[in-house]
């Protein structure tokens, strides 16, 4: 996994991306506190679980994926990773 930052929000998290489509995301803290986004829909009453994903996060996910910044893996099982 490679650690990604959101350009929104700095927030940063573990990536593998397996295809396009296919992108397992590992967060670092609890994404309530960490993500802006995830915080605004808390307040609304949503539980984290119900929330897919952050917008800003994917678009920054995507970006720096098709940047070259993040590889697509050969790997076909998630591996462990970490920030250093």
């Amino acid at each position: 996994m490679q650690p990604i930052s959101c350009r929104n929000c700095g927030n940063r998290v573990l990536v593998e991306k397996y295809s396009n489509e296919h992108t397992s995301v590992q967060w670092l803290s609890d994404a309530e506190s960490a993500c802006p986004e995830f915080s605004r829909r808390a307040a609304l009453g949503e539980s984290s679980r119900e929330i897919p994903t952050c917008p800003s996060l994917r678009q920054s996910i995507d970006e720096q994926a098709y940047e070259g910044a993040l590889a697509l893996s050969l790997r076909s099982y998630p591996t462990p990773g970490r920030l250093d």
